[in-house]
């Protein structure tokens, strides 16, 4: 999980600043923790190898033991984690924990959209609805839950939409040359049109998009557009759904048949999964025991 390094560096100097000063005063030197990241309830799990890689970083000398696989099923009482090291492992938890829970969560919500569309022709895309600065593990979370990571920022993918198309005074003339310049000077590089309504359907199905956006239309719209599109002769564009979709909506809509559903709230909604840290003080002269004293973190 290094690619992730620096989103991790950055939360640490966060959370750390110039050191961990309860730890420092209120740890004596030397004790070594055991600790366990145990799920309070079910979901998707998601993140482990961040937070391992979080440990690695901020306590170095610890040892981390994975229980749990990536994207996996898990229940309440799970134990995810397993963690023996220094003091320091008190200062990386909650960054570790903040890591797990969220994109535990936000893959858990995916999975939740994806279980509504079944096996269809229809499937499930995430947006740039993310947190700043989070955009990268967040859509690695969605992707872990089941959904297909659209466009990662302004760069890797044309996306026209309202705003373009009023300014271009919703010429298709105009947004067709815009199109043929981008085409000459980005060759590959997909491009989407957002249509509000039939009849720009019609006038943008000629411009060659690769995805056909049909945002915010009703339901009887979208089954007119998506025929539209099916029976058109020239280049046919995927078909997008978007705009309001919750779960009984990505339902719902699964049944016209287009090829792509994007939901925003699913890093944007999503509800962290409640996952505790539970740690005990080892005792040195017996190995393997541990002290009274017990920290819970959540």
């Amino acid at each position: 999980m290094k690619e992730f390094d620096a989103v991790i560096r950055a939360a640490l100097r966060e959370d750390i600043g110039p050191g961990d000063v309860t730890t420092k005063f209120f740890i004596p030197p030397g004790t070594r923790f055991y600790g366990e990241m145990r799920a309070r309830e079910g979901g998707v799990v998601c993140g482990l190898g961040v937070a391992k890689r979080v440990f690695e970083l901020a306590a170095p000398g610890s040892r981390v033991k994975l229980a749990a696989r990536e994207g996996g099923r898990i229940k309440k009482g799970s134990v995810l984690m397993k963690i023996e090291g220094p003091a320091s492992i008190l200062t990386a938890e909650r960054t570790a924990l903040n890591f797990l829970q969220h994109m535990s969560g936000v893959a858990t919500r995916a999975a939740l959209f994806s279980s509504v569309l079944k096996k269809g022709r229809t499937r499930l895309y995430d947006t740039r609805k993310t947190l700043p600065g989070l955009r990268a593990v967040e859509k690695y979370a969605a992707a872990c839950g089941g959904a297909v990571n659209h466009r990662l920022g302004l760069y890797d993918m044309a996306m026209i939409k309202d705003n373009h198309v009023a300014l271009a005074g919703g010429s298709p003339e105009k947004l067709a040359a815009g199109i043929a310049a981008m085409r000459k000077a980005k060759a590959g590089l997909k491009i989407e049109i957002e249509a509000q309504g039939l009849a720009q359907v019609k006038a943008f199905l000629p411009l060659g998009a690769d995805v056909l956006m049909l945002d915010n239309m009703t339901f009887a719209e979208m089954k007119k557009a998506i025929a539209l599109v099916r029976a058109y002769k020239g280049k046919r564009p995927e078909v997008e759904i978007s705009g309001g979709v919750d779960l009984a909506k990505a339902a719902l809509y699964s049944r016209l048949g287009a090829d792509r559903i994007s939901v925003g709230s699913i890093t944007s909604g999503a509800k962290p999964v409640d996952i505790s840290f539970e740690v005990k003080a080892k005792e040195e002269k017996e190995p393997g025991s541990f002290l009274q004293a017990s920290f819970l973190h959540r």
